[in-house]
């Protein structure tokens, strides 16, 4: 399941860096991935909210590890809402790709693409669920929370959660199924 980070949130706590990095490793693949489902593109933008509002508040928490994922994820959650609002009030321009021309990349992009593919794939699978079902698969498969957590980022009773998670993966089952007969046929 998910490592414990209970020792490792108390030595941040007290101003270890090295610590912090370990929770940071362990939080953030999974947080991105959802917030990617919640804000698309600006998951990273979000994602970097919330761990300004971490670092802030983190001195204050109280708590174990999955608690502090739930925590995070909650905070998270919040930064996505407050910036679907703020972008519904005030649609983004977009910018022209000739002026993304001059901008070099220092990543391999090719290899940061083919490894992100399969990533992207189950992403945007997952969000063609309905919302409430794909919150649940991200909280309790990518961010590792169990239902109880699960529920408290949702406002919602654990059973609820888990029924959707139990109704948004057997959807993914289905469509998956559909896809894999197509493509043997």
């Amino acid at each position: 399941m998910t490592e414990d980070l209970s020792s490792a949130i108390e030595a941040a706590r007290r101003g270890d860096e090295q610590a912090f990095r370990e929770i940071y490793r362990a939080i953030q693949p999974g947080l991105l991935r959802y917030l990617q489902v919640l804000v698309g593109a600006d998951a990273e933008d979000v994602a970097s909210e919330t761990w300004l509002q971490v670092v802030r508040d983190l001195p204050n928490f109280k708590g174990d590890g999955m608690g502090f994922r739930r925590w995070t994820v909650t905070i998270g959650r919040n930064r996505s809402m407050d910036h679907l609002r703020h972008h519904q009030r005030r649609p983004a321009v977009s910018l022209p790709v000739e002026a993304m021309t001059e901008m070099a990349a220092s990543d391999d992009t090719e290899a940061l693409a083919m490894q992100a593919l399969s990533t992207d794939n189950a992403l945007a699978l997952i969000a063609t669920l309905p919302p409430d079902q794909a919150e649940a698969v991200l909280l309790r498969a990518v961010i590792g929370l169990d239902a109880e957590s699960a529920a408290k980022v949702l406002g919602k009773r654990s059973g609820a959660v888990r029924t959707a998670a139990y109704r948004g993966l057997r959807r993914l089952n289905e469509v998956l199924g559909r896809t894999s007969a197509s493509t043997d046929g």
